[in-house]
């Protein structure tokens, strides 16, 4: 699972990374969390451009009478994603990055969860496979375009935190990921780049924090 995660580069220049324009005017987020705006790249409609767009974080299918029901749509497993109703249709017409610098994954150490912030050993911005959803209001005007983000299981490194991972992108993979590759997410736990994690002070457990301080070392550094 993933619940909460940091983007704090600029995130024109991140969506070049993966050929994407546009402009959003974000502030740096070091804590973003469930039915938050998130930095996402999509492929634009009615051509082959992409775009650098916001999604609230949690899908809402376009079939939902109720748009709560994204606030438990956060992630989607990777192993069942192409069969769920919630899912099956953004699987295979709508897939997006969620742009990100690192994301937290709570251990537990005893009868303690201790939040961990992890990120690239290289220190670079990188993309989350993810599936977009548009979502109108039958009773009104209400217009949501959300997001999901697709978890796999854990690979070596990973594993020694939690039994599941986001599925992160680079530059190649994010690639394939748009263009509709389905064994893309295999490939790309497998080939995950070098990551590093630490342990990081509990204030993160707040969604009202906000600061770099949030991912400053609370112990020592890990690294695949």
């Amino acid at each position: 699972m993933c619940g909460r995660f940091a983007f704090y580069s600029p995130a024109e220049a991140t969506a070049a990374l993966f050929g994407a324009s546009g402009s959003l005017d974000l502030e740096p987020r070091y804590n973003v969390a469930p039915t938050q705006y998130v930095a996402s790249v999509r492929n634009a409609e009615g051509g082959d451009a992409r775009e650098l767009v916001l999604l609230r974080w949690g899908l809402v299918p376009s079939w939902a009478k109720d748009p709560a029901i994204g606030n438990r749509m956060i992630n989607a497993r990777a192993e069942t994603v192409a069969e769920k109703p919630a899912f099956r249709a953004a699987y295979r017409r709508r897939r997006c990055l969620v742009l990100a610098d690192g994301f937290y994954e709570w251990h537990k150490e005893g009868p303690a969860k201790i939040p961990y912030f992890i990120s690239l050993a290289n220190e670079q911005p990188f993309a989350f496979a993810a599936l977009w959803e548009h979502w109108r209001s039958k009773e009104g005007d209400d217009v949501i375009d959300s997001a999901t983000l697709i978890t796999a299981n854990a690979n070596e490194f990973m594993s020694s935190l939690h039994h599941r991972m986001p599925v992160i992108l680079e530059a190649d993979t994010a690639e394939r990921w748009l263009a509709g590759d389905d064994e893309v997410i295999d490939y790309a736990v497998e080939h995950t780049p070098r990551l590093r994690a630490w342990p990081v002070q509990r204030s993160v457990n707040n969604p009202r924090n906000e600061g770099e301080d949030l991912i400053e070392p609370a112990g020592d550094v890990l690294e695949s």
